[in-house]
């Protein structure tokens, strides 16, 4: 919506004269261009095409945790060691977390 600056502006006196009548319809119009949706009710009727992965076997090699990575107790994702912020009583916190 594009906003004249350049033209006059109403001053107190105009903007005490709106009358209540029109302030209230006003607000009625607001309410009724807004439209209360429940996302959740609307994604369960909408399904993608060949979105069936039932049937599907993941093939990714899962190596354990290297000598030189950490888990953070917060995040609970492995990092190098260069990303170790804190090591307080054998909790090792990344530094992602720790900002």
């Amino acid at each position: 919506m594009a906003t004249d600056y350049d033209a006059p502006r109403k001053t107190d006196d105009e903007l005490s004269e709106d009358s209540i009548e029109e302030l209230k319809n006003r607000r009625v119009d607001k309410r009724a261009s807004s439209v209360d949706v429940d996302e959740t009710e609307q994604a369960e009727g909408f399904e993608l095409p060949g979105a069936d992965l039932s049937g599907e076997e993941l093939s990714v090699r899962v190596l354990p945790r290297q000598a030189d990575e950490f888990t953070c107790s917060r995040c609970f994702l492995v990092h190098h060691r260069s990303q170790l912020a804190s090591e307080k009583g054998g909790v090792l916190v990344c530094t992602e977390c720790a900002a």
